[in-house]
């Protein structure tokens, strides 16, 4: 599913220029970047923007999140009443692939 992963992507983009000192710096940087740029801190703050960023592809996002869930941990943990929890749960899944693109991307550079 790659609903609003550019948005995201830009998210990720904005975390790594903002962060580029420290990066360079941190000897183990590539294993907890996924973890810093999509788990510490919220991508969408507030149920009405959260509402508004889901739109009409709200169905869509839980059932993404579910099949992630259910793959990975065998469980549902998210609360899909929530919405703010269903946009944070699906950037934190899109983030994934995206660290993972630009990890592989970032090899090749180096390679």
């Amino acid at each position: 599913m790659d609903y609003k992963k550019e948005e995201i992507k830009e998210y990720f983009d904005n975390y790594i220029k903002e962060n580029e000192e420290w990066l360079k710096e941190s000897k183990h940087w590539k294993d907890d970047l996924h973890h810093n740029a999509f788990n510490t801190d919220y991508y969408i703050i507030g149920t009405y923007k959260a509402k508004q960023w889901l739109g009409d592809m709200v169905f869509e996002v839980i059932d993404h999140i579910r099949e992630y869930e259910d793959f990975n941990f065998g469980e549902f943990s998210t609360d899909y009443s929530d919405p703010e929890k269903v946009v944070n749960m699906y950037a934190y899944i899109i983030g994934e692939e995206i660290v993972q693109e630009y990890l592989e991307e970032l090899e090749k550079e180096e390679a």
